[in-house]
């Protein structure tokens, strides 16, 4: 053996250590399972929810050429004071005492008169709707919350917020709210990471593919991003069992909504909170007239409430306060409110002082942020918004159509028309080095603690995903 040989070093046998995934890279497989499981047993909660919310962002326009007669009016040159107006109202109703009236915002628009009825549900009030040119009752109806919508859009909200079902209901919308976030979230990472890949590879287009159907669902749920992610945190907000997280963390960090005191106690505290001195406290109590709800509304006048849409409510408990709110919640918000006291004097005239005044401009940030958010979502800011959420909700119906169009046509035999495609691989997990597990199982733990029905869900998924990898590894034994 020649010498040279001697020294040259034998060529080693041991492979080489394949490079380390990137941390996307490992992540991949887990975010396409969770995106494709939640896709597919959540996406019919999302479509009810989307189905719905598009119709509600349309019933506004439905709602004012349904009850038109109740809600306009021709303007006249004259104008009926709202005593009287109240008052032709209690009298349609056949006596009783309001609980608050809406006056008229413009002289096209009727005044609304509430009444409390034991036969209606939660949040429920009759409305006497008046003219306040000629003080003659135009028709009665149901209205709902502090938006006083009526009996159309009330039926769609109800179907959009429980599906009529009560307060089991809300579990439904509360589901997909929870998920929808994730979704969107999920999506949006495997689309951007296909569309790195997509530089260096031609994607086909052919119409009726899957890889046309892909397309579709992930460049209009790209587009859909942010709103998505908006109508998911806002809706969360009034949910059951999230909006309860999201109540004590903004109640932790002073976030909350600042509320007016009416409270019979609370009043010499606030005396001073506006200039206003307290009511005096030889005067006598004033009953819900008329005469009182005029009286309560001039003095708000003054105190700063200058909204057109404006409510007057009589006092909840005996001593308590009047309560006045500005309820326009349109581009320019408007939404104070004010406390006022009505005593009768000595001579017999009424006595009116504002002992509390809560200005929007003085909420915290957050707090105003959270009015707007809700706003948004229930189309408050005009046309424009309502054209954003029709855009939204028919989008999501679009997507989550794709969704199942491509699990269609990701079945093995396309002569099968009812069968469908098989499930993204399991035990994606195990390609995660110990600490991305770490963090993602951590991750996971506090999401699901701060929204309670997304981390039930996804256990009783992984649960369902164990369960079938049993049956499926005992099936290939046998």
């Amino acid at each position: 053996m020649p010498a040279d040989d001697l020294l040259t070093p034998a060529p080693s046998t041991v492979p080489p250590t394949p490079p380390r995934p990137s941390p996307w890279a490992a992540l991949r497989p887990l975010v396409l399972r969770l995106h494709f499981c939640a896709g597919v047993l959540v996406a019919p909660f999302l479509l009810v929810a989307a189905v719905s919310g598009t119709l509600y962002a349309a019933t506004p326009q439905l709602e004012d050429a349904v009850h038109r007669h109740q809600l306009h009016v021709v303007p006249s040159a004259t104008q009926v004071s709202l005593a009287d107006q109240v008052r032709a109202a209690v009298d349609a109703r056949g006596g009783g005492e309001p609980v608050a009236v809406r006056p008229a915002p413009t002289p096209s628009d009727t005044t609304r008169v509430l009444f409390a009825d034991p036969s209606l549900g939660e949040s429920e009030r009759r409305a006497v709707f008046v003219d306040p040119g000629t003080g003659r009752v135009r028709g009665e109806l149901t209205v709902y919350g502090t938006s006083g919508i009526l009996p159309l859009r009330t039926w769609v909200d109800q179907l959009h917020r429980n599906l009529h079902l009560g307060e089991p209901g809300r579990l439904y919308s509360e589901l997909a709210a929870s998920w929808l976030w994730v979704l969107a979230l999920s999506g949006l990472g495997l689309y951007a990471a296909r569309r790195v890949g997509a530089r260096r590879v031609q994607r086909p287009t052919v119409r009726g593919s899957r890889a046309r159907t892909r397309t579709l669902h992930a460049v209009v749920g790209t587009w859909l991003a942010v709103g998505l992610l908006g109508l998911s945190a806002t809706g969360l907000t009034w949910s059951t069992y999230a909006g309860e997280r999201v109540t004590a963390l903004r109640s932790a960090l002073s976030w909350q909504t600042p509320v007016v005191d009416t409270s019979a106690t609370g009043h010499q505290g606030h005396a001073d909170h506006q200039g206003h001195a307290a009511a005096s406290s030889a005067g006598a109590a004033v009953a819900t007239t008329p005469d009182a709800f005029a009286q309560v509304l001039a003095t708000a006048r003054v105190a700063g409430l200058t909204a057109g849409k404006i409510e007057v409510k009589a006092p909840v408990a005996p001593g308590a306060a009047w309560k006045v709110d500005e309820v326009d919640r349109g581009l320019h918000t408007q939404v104070d409110s004010a406390a006022i006291t009505l005593t009768t004097t000595s001579s017999g005239a009424l006595d009116a002082q504002v002992v509390d005044v809560v200005r929007f401009e003085d909420y915290p940030l957050m707090a105003k942020l959270a009015r707007w958010g809700i706003d948004l979502h229930t189309g408050s800011f005009g046309l424009g918004n309502q054209l954003v959420l029709l855009a939204l909700g028919l989008g999501l119906t679009a997507v989550v159509v794709w969704g199942y169009r491509m699990w269609w046509q990701r079945r093995p035999d396309p002569a099968r028309r009812l069968a469908v495609g098989p499930p993204a691989p399991r035990g994606a997990w195990r390609q995660l080095s110990r600490p991305v597990l770490v963090a993602v199982v951590l991750v996971t733990a506090v999401v699901g603690w701060a929204v309670p029905l997304l981390g039930v869900s996804l256990v009783a998924f992984l649960v369902l995903d164990v369960a079938t990898g049993v049956l499926r590894r005992g099936r290939t034994v046998s």
